[in-house]
């Protein structure tokens, strides 16, 4: 894994800790890079867009993610400190929410981040409400 930053999925059966799914560095900022992004590129490329187009510092330590035309990939670039992280992640059906803004981008919560992740519309969540039953 790639410093601190660690994602699970709650299909993740091997897990031996009891904490929580996503684990940040306090004041991380995670940024949804509006628009759409040639998933060919890299780290240089990835890093160069975050100076260039939103004007931010790669190397923050902030988490930038961006997503391909056809909407089932997303990368996500951070730095922890001594080098560059970068995941990607495909959707093997459907296609992950993103702002209809074209440029720009939108803060997420890691909550926010964890259901993007998971192929969730973390735009409008909505609660599944289950009647209980007394046996």
């Amino acid at each position: 894994m790639c410093g601190e930053v660690v994602w699970r999925s709650h299909k993740d059966h091997h897990r031996t800790d009891k904490g929580s799914d996503n684990h940040l560095p306090t004041g991380t900022k995670i940024w949804l890079v509006a628009g759409i992004t040639d998933m060919r590129n890299g780290f240089n490329g990835l890093a160069a867009k975050v100076q260039t187009m939103l004007k931010d510092d790669p190397m923050s330590g902030h988490v930038f993610i961006f997503r391909g035309r056809s909407g089932s990939k997303v990368k996500l670039l951070w730095s922890t400190g001594d080098g560059l992280c970068l995941l990607t992640k495909r959707l093997e059906r459907g296609r992950f929410a993103w702002p209809s803004a074209r440029d720009g981008k939108v803060f997420l919560t890691p909550a926010q981040l964890a259901m993007l992740l998971e192929g969730i519309d973390w735009r409008q969540p909505k609660r599944l409400l289950t009647s209980l039953t007394m046996l």
